[in-house]
């Protein structure tokens, strides 16, 4: 575990004029950082959970080892024909690195404040406005959808479609009435490009969709199911959420995968530099006020100084 500063978490300015023109206030953002490296086969996969002081909880995924490769008869990019397939870059002499694709997918049990939740996608959705007061031609709106069983919550992430993505508890609620919650907030991702019944997408079939939700169930704690190897497929999250059990207002598990496409190239031979990627789980409403209000300021007197050495 290590804890650092990073940057800003909260810096405002505000002009109090005539009696003092600016005033500016900073409060230092703080990081705990709780890191796992594992190394799986040739890769190795850094995860990270950072705790912020605002409540931000960040889960970022380093991808770094030794790349897969294969051989292969040439040697420079000039003798490949357009009809071979190498299913992969020539990297150097006779030596082909492979496309291939990686998924993690996390378990969250949320949990917010309390066992029994509910899941609610937040649609942002076009308005086209007729002959309106202003000559203005659209505008957006929030549209609250709360999940009622499993299959509402089986979802393809749409950069033309966006959304936002709450966990709630219905019965706990701040001062003015919001239920508390915390969302999910994706970062970039992939999806999988292989068809449903191909065998290994049969067993990585979680990958069909970025996020799901299910009930608590303490037997379904691996998206792949248990045994992945010999797995035909029936043993997997996407078997679990089919079944459309009801997930309203229930102790409900969260589950979200962060995928990577690998087209390798020259600099990720013969060691990887580490890609990364990560999502956020952010709170919503389940603060009265920003949290970080409640840490102290930093003045001039506190920041570093550099200087040169005296004489």
């Amino acid at each position: 575990m290590s804890a650092a500063a990073a940057s800003n978490a909260y810096n405002p300015t505000e002009s109090m004029k005539p009696v003092n023109p600016l005033v500016r206030e900073v409060r230092p953002k703080v990081t705990l950082v709780v890191r796992m490296a594992a190394s799986v086969g040739n890769y190795d996969y850094i995860l990270d959970w950072e705790f912020q002081t605002d409540g931000l909880i960040r889960a970022k995924v380093g991808l770094s080892g030794i790349l897969m490769v294969k051989s292969t008869k040439y040697e420079n990019v000039d003798q490949i024909s357009s009809t071979d397939e190498l299913h992969g870059t020539l990297l150097a002499e006779n030596t082909v690195g492979i496309i291939h694709d990686h998924y993690l997918t996390f378990y969250l049990d949320m949990d917010i404040d309390g066992i029994d939740n509910s899941f609610v996608q937040v649609k942002m959705a076009k308005q086209t406005v007729k002959n309106g007061p202003t000559p203005r031609k659209s505008f957006w709106k929030a549209e609250k959808h709360i999940a009622r069983t499993e299959k509402d919550a089986q979802i393809k992430l749409s950069l033309y479609q966006p959304s936002e993505f709450h966990v709630i508890n219905p019965s706990k609620k701040t001062n003015i009435g919001n239920p508390v919650g915390y969302k999910l907030v994706p970062g970039a991702t992939a999806a999988s490009l292989l068809d449903h019944d191909d065998p290994p997408q049969l067993r990585a079939a979680f990958t069909n969709n970025q996020i799901w939700v299910t009930p608590y169930n303490r037997s379904e704690e691996w998206a792949g199911g248990q045994y992945v190897y010999q797995s035909k497929g029936d043993d997997t999250l996407a078997v679990w959420s089919d079944r459309n059990r009801p997930i309203e207002n229930k102790d409900i598990v969260l589950w979200y995968t962060l995928g990577f496409h690998h087209l390798p190239c020259q600099e990720d031979y013969p060691i990887m530099p580490t890609v990364s990627s990560s999502f956020d789980l952010k709170p919503t409403n389940f603060f009265e006020r920003n949290p970080i209000m409640r840490t102290a300021p930093f003045y001039e007197k506190d920041l570093p100084m550099c200087a040169a050495p005296a004489e």
